[in-house]
C-alpha cells in the first residue's frame, strides 16, 4: 500500500511554495530600467543586431526546468541576464501577477507589509520659487498686463470709457517694458505674440470707444502691418469702421473690401455683415447701383431683413417699380426662423407641463423671438408704407397690392393693420370722409382689429368735435377690447370733454392699470386732477411722467404752471428754466417767466425775458404792453414809442395804443410830434373824449386857435356820453322793476302764465335780460 506513495525530499521540507517564482526572463519588465544589455540596446543600434545563434548556446540548454521534486537550476538569458526570479541581496523576486497581491517569499521571513509604500516616510516639501529670478520678474509683469487688459474691458462694459483707456495705456506701456526686458535675458523668439496682440487690440477698440479715430487707426495699422499677427487682416474691418463713421465712405468701401479678401469662404456670416457694410456706405455715396449689386448678392446668398430692406430703400430711390415688388417679396419670404406660438400652450392638464410652459412662455428665448417678429413687422410696414404710393397710380392701389402680397405670405395679422395705416394715410391727405370709410370696414372684423379701427374713428370725430359720435365709437373700442389702452384712454377724453372729470379720471386710471406706459393717459390724469384742484396729484402724475418723457416741453411747463398755482414760484421758475433749455425760442414760456420775475419784484431779469419773447414773437400784445410800460417806467419813453406803434398796427381799431405814442411823444417833450399824432387820432376816432381833452390842453399851452374848436367838441361829446349813460340806467331801472313785478303777479297769473309766455307777453323782460355767465352771448334767455 505504501509502495506508491512518494516521499519529497527532507532538503525541501521548508519550501512548500518552491517554483512559483521561476518563470521565463524574457517576460520581466520590472527591472529594464537597470539591466544595462537592455539600456545599451536601446540607446543603440546593438538591439537591432541580429542573435549570434553560433556562439551562444540554446536557451534550453542553459535553463534546467525546475520539478515539483525540488530539483532547481538557475535559467540565464542569452545576454547573461540573470534570471527574474532569482535572489539578489538575499531577497528573492516576486512573480508580477503575486506582486500585485503584496505577497513577496520575503515578507513571510520578518518584513512587513506595505503595499503603499508608507514606511518610506512623507514627500520632501517643494522647493520655493525664487521670484527675484528674471523669469520670475517675467511672469509677474505678465500677470500684471493681463490684469491690466482685464481692467480696462471692465471699466468699459461699465461705461467708463476714460478709465478704460488709461488702463489700456498702462497695459501697453508695460508690456513694452516686459519686451524690453525679455529680450535682454532670454532669445527673441520667447516673445508673447499673444500678449502683444491683446494688448494692442484692445488699446485700439478703446481709442475708437472714446472717438480718437485718428489714434485707433495708427494703433491697428500697427497689427495690421505685423506679419507675425495671423489674423491681423480681419482688424481692416474695424479700421472701415471707424473710416465709416468719419464719413469717409471711399477708404471704407476700400477696407472693407480688403477685409473681404482676406476672409476664407468658410466665415459665412462674417462675409455678409461685411457686404452688407459696404451696401450701406453706397448708399451713402449715393452709388444706388453698386449698392443694389451688394444687397441682391446676400438676398441670393443668406436673406436677411435688413438687407432685403436696404434692396427696397435702393430701388425706391432709383424708381424702379417692378424691382420694387420683386423686393417687397423677397423681403415677406425671409424666414424667421421663430417657433410657433403653439408651442407655448399646453396641451393637457398636466400640473409639470403648465409650470414648464410658464417657465419658458417669457424667458429670454422667448424674448429674443419677440423681438425679431417685432423687427420683421416694423420692417414690412415700414416698406409697405414708402413703396405703396410709388408702385401703382395711386397710394390706395399700392396699399391693396401691399395687402394682398401680406396676406399670402407668413405676416396674415399685418393685412388688417396695413389697411388701417391706409385710413391715416387718407387723414395725413385731409380726406376724412374716405379715411372714416375705411376704418368703418372692420366693424365685422375681429375684436382686436375692430378695437383699433374704432379707437381711429373715435378720435377723428373727437378732433372735429363731434363728441357724440366720438363717444359712440370710443364704446365700440372699449366693448370690443377692454385692454385696449388706447380705447380707454379716447373713451376719457370724451368723458373729459363733457366735464365730467371724476369720470375720466377713471378711464385713464384703467388705461394704466392695463398699460402703466401709455403716456397719453398718464398726462391727461395730470389735466383732469388739475382741473379737480387736486394739485399733489396732478403733480405727482406730471413727476412721473417727467421720469419717462426727460425733455417733452409739455411736461415741463404742466409741473411749471402747477407749481404757479401752488404760489411756489421758485419752483416754478426753476421749471421754466429746464423748460426754456428744451425750446429755448418758446415765447410763451419766455414770457411766462417774465411775469413770475415782474410779480417777485425783479425788473430786470422780466424785462430780459419779455423782451426775448418778444424777439421770438413781436406780436404779443401783452408782452409789448408790458415792455411800453416798462420804458415808461424808466423814464426812456421814445422807447416806448416803437413798442405801441407795433401794438397799434397789430390792433388799429384800438384807440388807446395809439393814444400811448402820442403820450410818450408828449412826456418826452415833442410837443408838435404829439400834437399831430392827437389830431391824426381824432380823424380816426372823432367821438373820443380823452384825445380831445389832450388837443384842448396842448393848443392852450401852445396858443393855437384851434382851442375854442375842440373845446366845444369835446363838451358835445361828453353830453351824448351823459345821455348814453342816462339811458343804460333807466333801462336797467325798468328791467329790475319788471322782474319785481313779475315775481310778485306771479300768484295772481297762476295757469295763465305759460300762456302769456307763448303770446309773448314777457318779450319786454328779455329784451333787457343779461346773459347769465355760463352761456354764451347768442344763446336764448333762461326762463325763470
Amino acid at each position: 500500500m505504501m509502495k506508491n506513495v512518494h516521499l519529497a525530499p527532507e532538503t525541501d521540507e521548508d519550501d512548500l511554495y518552491s517554483g512559483y517564482n521561476d518563470y521565463n526572463p524574457t517576460f520581466d519588465t520590472e527591472d529594464l530600467e537597470n539591466d544595462p544589455a537592455f539600456q545599451r540596446a536601446v540607446k543603440t543600434s546593438h538591439g537591432r543586431r541580429p542573435p549570434v545563434t553560433a556562439k551562444v548556446p540554446g536557451t534550453s540548454a542553459l535553463r534546467p526546468l525546475a520539478t515539483g521534486y525540488g530539483s532547481k537550476t538557475t535559467l540565464s538569458s542569452s545576454m547573461s541576464r540573470p534570471m527574474t526570479a532569482a535572489v539578489q541581496d538575499g531577497i528573492a523576486r516576486p512573480m508580477t501577477a503575486v506582486q500585485a497581491a503584496g505577497y513577496t517569499k520575503a515578507a513571510s521571513r520578518g518584513s512587513a507589509f506595505d503595499p503603499l509604500g508608507q514606511a518610506r516616510g512623507s514627500a520632501p516639501p517643494l522647493e520655493m520659487k525664487n521670484e527675484d529670478s528674471p523669469e520670475g520678474k517675467i511672469k509677474q509683469l505678465e500677470k500684471k498686463v493681463n490684469e491690466l487688459v482685464e481692467e480696462s474691458c471692465i471699466a468699459h462694459s461699465c461705461g467708463d470709457l476714460k478709465l478704460a483707456l488709461e488702463k489700456a495705456k498702462d497695459a501697453g506701456r508695460k508690456e513694452r517694458a516686459l519686451v524690453r526686458q525679455r529680450e535682454q535675458t532670454m532669445s527673441p523668439a520667447n516673445v508673447n505674440l499673444d500678449l502683444t496682440y491683446t494688448v494692442l487690440f484692445n488699446l485700439a477698440s478703446q481709442y475708437s470707444a472714446n472717438e480718437m479715430y485718428a489714434e485707433a487707426l495708427n494703433t491697428y495699422q500697427v497689427i495690421v502691418k505685423n506679419k507675425m499677427f495671423v489674423n491681423g487682416g480681419m482688424l481692416k474691418v474695424n479700421m472701415a469702421n471707424i473710416y465709416l463713421k468719419q464719413r469717409n465712405y471711399s477708404k471704407a468701401i476700400k477696407f472693407y473690401r480688403m477685409a473681404l479678401d482676406q476672409i476664407a469662404s468658410v466665415h459665412k456670416e462674417m462675409r455678409i455683415k461685411i457686404m452688407q457694410n459696404i451696401g450701406i456706405a453706397f448708399i451713402k455715396t449715393g452709388q444706388y447701383t453698386d449698392a443694389i449689386n451688394s444687397f441682391e448678392h446676400i438676398m441670393s446668398t443668406s436673406p436677411n431683413l435688413k438687407a432685403g430692406f436696404n434692396l427696397i430703400l435702393c430701388y425706391f430711390a432709383t424708381g424702379d417699380q417692378e424691382q420694387m415688388k420683386k423686393a417687397f417679396q423677397k423681403l415677406i419670404s425671409v424666414p424667421l426662423e421663430i417657433d410657433d406660438d403653439d408651442k407655448y400652450i399646453s396641451p393637457a392638464d398636466d400640473p409639470h407641463t403648465n409650470l414648464l410652459m410658464e417657465a419658458i412662455k417669457n424667458d429670454s428665448l422667448r424674448q429674443m423671438e419677440r423681438e425679431r417678429k417685432a423687427t420683421a413687422e416694423k420692417y414690412i410696414m415700414t416698406a409697405a408704407k414708402l413703396i405703396a404710393p410709388a408702385i401703382e397710380t395711386s397710394f390706395a392701389i399700392g396699399y391693396d397690392w401691399c395687402v394682398e402680397v401680406v396676406k399670402a405670405s407668413q405676416y396674415v395679422e399685418l393685412a388688417n393693420d396695413l389697411e388701417i395705416n391706409k385710413a391715416i394715410t387718407y387723414l395725413r391727405q385731409k380726406d376724412f370722409n374716405q379715411a372714416v370709410e375705411t376704418l368703418k370696414m372692420f366693424e365685422k372684423k375681429e375684436s382686436r382689429v375692430k378695437s383699433a379701427a374704432a379707437t381711429n374713428l373715435s378720435f377723428l370725430y373727437f378732433l372735429e368735435n363731434e363728441f357724440t359720435q366720438a363717444n359712440i365709437y370710443a364704446d365700440l373700442a372699449v366693448n370690443s377690447d377692454r385692454y385696449n389702452p388706447s380705447a380707454l384712454t379716447n373713451k376719457g377724453n370724451t368723458v373729459f370733454a363733457c366735464g365730467d372729470y371724476e369720470k375720466a379720471a377713471e378711464f385713464y386710471k384703467e388705461s394704466l392699470r392695463n398699460d402703466s406706459s401709455c403716456t397719453e393717459a398718464l398726462y391727461n390724469i395730470g389735466l383732469t386732477y388739475k382741473k379737480l384742484n387736486r394739485l399733489d396729484e396732478a403733480l405727482d402724475s406730471f413727476l412721473k411722467l417727467h421720469a419717462i418723457l426727460r425733455n417733452s416741453a409739455q411736461v415741463l411747463f404742466q409741473i411749471a404752471s402747477i407749481y404757479e398755482i401752488m404760489e411756489d414760484p421758485n419752483q416754478a421758475i426753476e421749471w421754466l428754466m429746464q423748460l426754456i433749455s428744451v425750446v429755448p425760442t418758446d415765447s410763451h414760456a419766455l414770457a411766462k417767466l417774465g411775469e413770475l420775475y415782474d410779480n417777485e419784484g425783479d425788473k430786470s431779469q422780466a424785462f430780459q425775458y419779455y423782451y426775448e419773447s418778444y424777439r421770438y414773437f413781436p406780436s404779443n400784445i401783452e408782452v409789448i404792453e408790458w415792455l411800453g410800460a416798462y420804458y415808461i417806467d424808466t423814464q426812456f419813453c421814445e422807447k416806448a414809442i416803437h413798442y405801441f406803434e407795433r401794438a397799434a398796427l397789430i390792433q388799429p381799431t384800438q384807440v388807446k395804443w395809439q393814444l400811448m405814442v402820442a403820450s410818450c411823444y408828449r412826456r418826452s417833450g415833442n410837443y408838435q410830434k404829439a400834437l399831430d399824432t392827437y389830431k391824426a387820432i381824432h380823424k380816426k376816432f372823432p367821438d373820443n373824449a380823452e384825445c380831445l381833452r389832450f388837443l384842448v390842453r396842448l393848443c392852450t399851452d401852445m396858443g393855437l386857435k384851434e382851442t375854442q374848436e375842440y373845446a366845444i367838441k369835446l363838451k358835445r361829446v361828453e353830453k351824448l356820453k351823459e345821455i348814453r349813460e342816462q339811458r343804460v340806467k333807466s333801462g336797467r331801472d325798468g328791467s329790475a322793476r319788471a322782474r319785481r313785478e313779475g315775481s310778485a303777479g306771479g300768484a295772481r297769473r297762476g295757469c295763465n302764465q305759460d300762456q302769456a309766455y307763448r303770446s309773448g307777453g314777457c318779450f319786454n323782460i328779455s329784451l333787457y335780460c343779461d346773459p347769465t355767465p355760463d352761456l354764451p352771448m347768442d344763446a336764448p334767455c333762461p326762463r325763470w
